[in-house]
């Protein structure tokens, strides 16, 4: 976890159409603030940049102190449409004055709706349904539990296990912690469950080893033979990169999971609704999952995910044996069904896609700049990566990752806290909305940080 220093520091004052700092960072008055939540809250709820967000406004965040950053952390990839874009927030108001702000699972409108919209998305070819959450990790969970349930129900008990990969991230919850790929996450579980097992993911880098071929010794070195399997579930890009599969290994894991009727799972909770320059991130592969996990940016802003899946899975538990407190909660419906409408009606995808060829073209050749330093670029759209190494090696190199972050706090520019499997990742992600000319200058601040932290 990042420690970051609470000691201010005067800092040169900055004053442009997007960036202004005008006071020592962190701001000596918001220190009470910090400290009365340290007394509050556990520690693990600490660990970002050190600011005190006071309004949020498209692809900016200020706080109340004269202070304004271009934001490239998107609250960690949710603010795909951007921040408090005012589509949302007037559907936020009109189910306010409708007098109706929590139903349980009671049908209301805005749940027909956007079940409906959340279906249009999915691959055609297939029927499929959607089941409303209220956080990504109850969407894996939940896609865990029905490929298991699908697999235990058609075949019985032999077909148990569950696979995904080393260094996936897939929620803070038991069950998506157990089919997480980083051992230091899952410690405090003890044992474990046998029936869930990793394999290398073929990021390239971390793992230069990018065929098909290791899949399958993996599961022959574990003593897995593939009418054993249930489910396997992949996220469409790593979160500690972004890191993608090659074009060829998805297709040949989807033909792998058709050829032995596994249920083949895609966690978008980080990479959908326009993220990558596609609606969701296994697209750029050609793939159709049978779950689709969503999340984040579904809403751009309150508490909601949905499984998208196959009729014929979904559908395997009985009316009211399935179900969550807050699915479909009309506040959090309402922001989903605008946000769906202003990323189809701003042409966000399609901007994504646009803008992620500057971004990708500046931070590649950033990286070539440094190249001994920044190991690794990784991106695709509006999210991207560059992994902080020691010098020569592939070594992860956290400390020098918090100071490229800690100095784009001072000049402006808003990153939340480096990640990756030991904090060497610098994650790019502003809000889809970002214009061409704040994006260009985002990357020259991030330039200017890598150049006093680097050179």
């Amino acid at each position: 976890m990042a420690e970051y220093d609470l000691t201010p520091v005067n800092v040169p004052k900055i004053e442009t159409k997007y960036r202004s700092i005008r006071t020592a960072i962190p701001v000596p008055e918001s220190l009470e603030i910090f400290e009365r939540l340290k007394k509050s809250e556990p520690r693990s709820m600490q660990g970002q940049p050190p600011i005190v967000w006071h309004r949020a406004d498209d692809f900016t965040v200020a706080d109340k102190w004269g202070n304004r950053w271009i934001d490239w952390s998107s609250c960690v990839l949710i603010s795909n449409a951007g921040h408090n874009h005012p589509k949302i927030a007037r559907a936020l108001h009109d189910v306010i004055d409708q007098g109706l702000l929590a139903t349980y699972v009671f049908v209301h409108a805005g749940r027909v709706r956007l079940t409906e919209m959340l279906r249009t998305l999915a691959p055609q070819g297939r029927e499929y349904s959607v089941f409303l959450l209220s956080s990504g990790s109850e969407a894996t969970e939940n896609c865990i539990k029905m490929a298991k349930t699908y697999a235990l129900k058609k075949y019985g008990p032999k077909r148990k296990y569950f696979v995904s990969f080393h260094n996936a991230f897939h929620g803070r919850t038991l069950g998506a912690q157990l089919a997480g790929g980083m051992p230091r996450l899952k410690e405090w579980i003890i044992d474990g469950d046998r029936t869930f097992i990793q394999a290398p993911f073929p990021d390239g880098y971390k793992n230069e080893d990018t065929g098909f071929e290791l899949f399958l010794k993996t599961l022959d070195r574990q003593g897995v033979k593939p009418d054993e399997i249930a489910g396997v579930m992949s996220e469409s890009y790593q979160g500690v990169g972004p890191d993608f599969m090659p074009v060829e290994y998805a297709q040949q894991l989807e033909a792998f999971c058709r050829d032995n009727d596994i249920v083949l799972i895609m966690d978008e909770v980080q990479a959908g609704f326009g993220r990558t320059g596609k609606m969701f991130a296994f697209e750029h592969y050609g793939i159709t999952p049978d779950l689709i996990a969503c999340g984040k940016g579904i809403s751009s802003s309150l508490p909601l995910s949905a499984v998208i899946g196959r009729r014929d899975i979904m559908d395997l538990y009985a009316p009211g044996s399935m179900t969550s407190t807050h699915s479909g909660s009309p506040l959090c419906v309402a922001a989903a069904i605008a946000s769906l409408e202003v990323i189809a009606e701003e042409h966000l995808v399609e901007k994504a896609a646009r803008l992620g060829a500057v971004l990708g073209r500046e931070l590649a050749r950033i990286q070539r700049k440094y190249s001994a330093r920044l190991g690794c670029f990784q991106g695709k759209g509006l999210v991207a990566g560059l992994q902080c190494v020691l010098p020569g090696t592939k070594t992860p190199d956290p400390a020098t990752a918090l100071a490229i972050n800690v100095k784009c706090l001072q000049k402006g520019l808003l990153m939340f806290a480096p990640v990756g499997i030991a904090g060497e990742c610098l994650k790019i992600a502003p809000p889809l909305s970002i214009t061409e000319d704040a994006l260009r200058e985002s990357i020259r601040v991030f330039e200017e940080a890598c150049d006093e932290a680097l050179g």
